[in-house]
């Protein structure tokens, strides 16, 4: 080992945040910087998060001290107090048992990665004494603020891409000009059914298409309030300033983990981790009725799925189905369904589903790519999910396509691979079966720093209009991530602001685009080289894994790719080691993306990896 390398990582977080991704992020990095990384599992993120209860820190001392850890990373991205009472009980006790160096301890360093307000409570109460992250630090400075020396960092994370440049240049421009805040609604209410108890987002689509004025805007949020019904009656409010505002199509519910786990159950004493906290039937039906007439449409739940696609059909006249096919169950800890029984309830409540004639969208690729899943395995996870809805009846779906996710993806690479699967997925359709791309920023892709957030969000929007440049109906819906996504929950202000931030860059870069300011990216050789190999690689794959697996578009065939390794997960939080084919690649970045690779930092083809696999399986 290098001697810059002596040092070992431990990354942990309380159980109750399921913001994994940028834990996963500098594990990932720091692994290809050659350091040995531990991500704590389910049992000692429980324990952190009670870490008073008896027996529980000497649990979190045994995984230290086995694990030889000497840099200790603690991540909480909810409540800010929450966030500092948590790290700094664990932080007081590890000082009152002599853990650090200058104690005569094993650890040299402990750091905070959190919401900017978390991290400026945590610097005062330690007298700065602690290293934070608030999200604003790219790769490269993330592993810079933790002193790993330049020549052990991968080669890729310091070169610049002319195309992303040119997208900042471009936003940052329009920010700083404040057009935004002009940007009328597009007004998408003036169709017969609209705000009827039979509209629906089909009508919405065709309404949206003959004024060309898509697309349709989709936007998630929800208040934070630890007082249920307050929190209930603050979301009205909401619901009624968003829908006179005429920017919104669709009202994306924020919805609470609990409503998602124990809907309809008592919640007395279960911890809930934020997000609109709705509990009945009669619940939902206020928020459609304050929400009208925007569409309206949740979240699936972890548990009865198919039961809960009924609620939400019948309560909230749901303009799409979201579902998640193999997570929120135990391979995430958001639910506790088996994996096979959670792939049997997807099922289920796809082909109930088919029934009412609402749209599916399987929110699938970038829960891979949250748990370091390499680029083609997003690509084809998307295209599995949509296949298998197809085969079930689903006459029109609607693929999701997250971008920069991982952040640190280059914006060419991100075109390939939308554009990929976006090929992939359009060979499906027909008279029967139509698809609506969805587009949307990554999860963790922001800054705290709000006017550099309102120019990536314009900068992101731009890369989404390249993925189809040339047609004017893509893509038809925009889920719009609000801004301030790092700092805070977005307040309808917030929400209004960023929806016109998106039209505008929106309708900006495509006149640019017109008048020759822009290039047409639909032309960029790197961007079609990178697609033809991926879309080769991908193509090649699922015809392997098709012939392998005759029952694949079925639960035990979404099981068995999983089980048996064909879709790599490298970073989940697998305590259990029930899924070790699943978990056993590695994966890095590489030339802007993400691939498999072995020991050595060496790529393995998918086609190469996929016949190790099915030799194994015969």
């Amino acid at each position: 080992m290098n001697p810059d390398q002596k040092d070992v990582f431990g990354f942990i977080k309380p159980l109750v945040d399921v913001h994994t991704m940028g834990v996963y992020t500098i594990a990932n990095l720091l692994r290809d910087c050659g350091y040995k990384v531990y991500v704590s599992k389910d049992d000692v993120n429980e324990a952190v998060e009670k870490i008073h209860k008896i027996n529980n820190y000497s649990l979190v001392k045994q995984w230290l001290v086995n694990n030889k850890i000497t840099r200790l990373g603690f991540s909480y991205r909810l409540d800010p107090k929450e966030g500092s009472d948590y790290f700094m009980s664990l932080y007081s006790l590890l000082k009152a048992d002599n853990m650090f160096e200058a104690q005569g301890g094993q650890i040299t360093q402990i750091f905070f990665a959190g919401l900017p307000d978390t991290c400026d409570i945590v610097k005062g109460k330690t007298n700065g004494e602690v290293l934070v992250f608030p999200g604003n630090e790219s790769p490269i400075e993330s592993l810079r603020m933790l002193n790993v020396p330049e020549y052990l960092m991968p080669k890729a994370l310091n070169q610049q891409n002319p195309y992303d440049d040119m997208r900042w240049a471009f936003a940052k421009k329009m920010i700083e000009s404040e057009r935004y805040k002009l940007e009328p609604a597009q007004d998408h209410y003036g169709y017969p059914t609209c705000g009827t108890d039979t509209d629906s987002y089909v009508d919405r689509l065709n309404y949206a298409r003959s004024k060309h004025s898509l697309p349709i805007i989709r936007t998630h949020s929800g208040p934070y309030n630890p007082n249920r019904m307050e929190a209930l009656k603050e979301y009205s409010s909401w619901c009624r300033d968003l829908a006179q505002s005429k920017l919104l199509d669709v009202l994306s519910i924020g919805s609470s983990q609990l409503t998602q786990s124990n809907f309809g159950e008592d919640w007395e004493g279960k911890p809930n981790g934020g997000g609109v906290p709705v509990n009945s039937e009669a619940e939902y039906r206020v928020i459609k009725e304050e929400a009208k007439p925007m569409l309206v449409r949740t979240y699936s739940g972890t548990k009865d799925v198919p039961g809960l696609a009924r609620i939400h059909e019948r309560c909230l006249n749901i303009s799409w189905h979201a579902l998640s096919f193999w997570w929120f169950d135990e391979l995430d800890g958001r639910g506790h369904n088996s994996l096979l029984d959670n792939l049997k309830e997807h099922f289920e409540a796809v082909r109930w589903i088919v029934t009412s004639g609402k749209p599916v969208e399987p929110n699938v690729p970038h829960h891979f790519a949250f748990r370091g899943a390499d680029d083609i395995t997003y690509i084809i996870t998307g295209y599995l999910a949509a296949k298998a809805c197809k085969k079930m009846g689903v006459k029109h779906l609607i693929l999701q396509n997250m971008l920069n996710t991982p952040k640190y993806t280059t914006g060419v690479q991100d075109l390939a691979k939308g554009r990929t699967m976006l090929k992939l997925v359009r060979e499906l359709e027909d008279d029967t079966f139509h698809v609506s791309l969805q587009s949307r920023a990554g999860l963790d892709y922001f800054a705290p720093d709000l006017e550099e957030a309102k120019i990536q969000l314009a900068a992101v929007t731009c890369l989404m209009d390249d993925l189809e440049p040339e047609n004017e109906n893509s893509p038809e819906i925009i889920h719009v991530v609000n801004y301030s996504e790092a700092v805070r929950l977005a307040t309808p202000p917030i929400i209004k602001d960023s929806i016109k931030i998106t039209l505008c860059a929106l309708h900006e870069y495509r006149m640019a685009r017109a008048m020759g300011k822009i290039p047409n990216m639909k032309y960029d050789s790197e961007v079609k080289e990178r697609e033809d190999a991926l879309y080769a690689e991908a193509k090649e794959a699922i015809l392997m894994m098709e012939k392998a697996i005759p029952n694949l578009y079925t639960p035990e065939g979404f099981y068995k790719v999983f089980v048996e390794g064909f879709l790599p997960v490298p970073y989940l939080m697998d305590q259990n080691r029930k899924f070790p084919k699943a978990t056993m690649w590695h994966t890095a970045i590489k030339d802007g993306g993400i691939k498999v690779v072995d020991d050595d930092g060496k790529v393995i083809y998918t086609t190469e990896r996929y016949r190790k696999i099915i030799s194994q399986m015969q």
